[in-house]
């Protein structure tokens, strides 16, 4: 029997430039709900990767806001909704060497494809769709289906059973330390891009690029076979 190679890819920051969108469109939030004036996009950096939830509170903990939970929750389904309208109307392209991993993966039959993201279906459809990602072809785990968000593993757990494989047989890739320390928790290897955060901010995973063209399918079966 041939052996299977599971490639997962996170969504915000992997597969699309989502993070100049979320900051912006979660400053106008914070500035509508709770007439916060002059937050930053930097402001946001404790909450990349670990859920609309955390992104919300980050921005406002840099400023000393103390928000309810009740409010946390009500600013993140605001920012949702602004961020839908947003990428429908701005359209955001796919990453270099994106699309090129994923339909050269299509075209082997020992690897299987999944998207986990810890954003909702309907955001994170949104950005697929933008980006031109053939999802509905593949294992698609979204933050609506699971209760525990990253650094916890639950994702990468599900989307590895989803694709009937074991995660050490798969490999993530993440853009954020909290992607990275879930795919590690998971026991899948971790392929870190850094289109959000510097390399030294990654230095969990496995491997450390700037850019997916730097990536082919050689490189994710030599890192689940514990290949240099």
């Amino acid at each position: 029997m041939n052996r299977l190679f599971g490639l997962i890819f996170d969504v915000d920051g992997v597969i699309a430039d989502t993070e100049p969108v979320n900051a912006r469109v979660t400053i106008k939030v914070l500035e509508d709900m709770f007439s916060l004036k002059g937050a930053k996009p930097e402001d946001f950096d404790a909450g990349i990767g670990k859920g609309a939830e955390k992104y919300v509170q980050a921005g406002a903990d840099a400023h000393g806001l103390t928000l309810t939970d009740e409010q946390i929750e009500a600013a993140a389904q605001l920012r949702e909704q602004y961020l839908i309208k947003a990428i429908q109307q701005e359209q955001l392209p796919a990453f270099a060497g994106v699309l090129e991993l994923i339909k050269a993966a299509f075209c082997r039959g020992d690897f299987r494809l999944a998207i986990a993201t810890s954003a909702s279906l309907e955001l994170s459809r949104a950005i697929l769709e933008s980006a031109q990602v053939p999802y509905r072809k593949m294992v698609y785990v979204t933050g609506s289906e699971i209760t525990r968000k990253k650094p916890d593993p639950e994702l990468f757990l599900v989307a590895a059973s989803r694709m009937h494989l074991s995660p050490p047989h798969c490999v993530v890739i993440e853009d954020a330390p909290s992607g990275v320390q879930a795919a590690k928790a998971a026991g899948a290897k971790c392929i870190a891009v850094t289109n959000s955060t510097g390399a030294a901010n990654l230095s969990r995973a496995d491997l450390v690029c700037n850019s997916l063209e730097q990536i082919d399918l050689q490189t994710i079966q030599n890192l689940i076979d514990g290949l240099p």
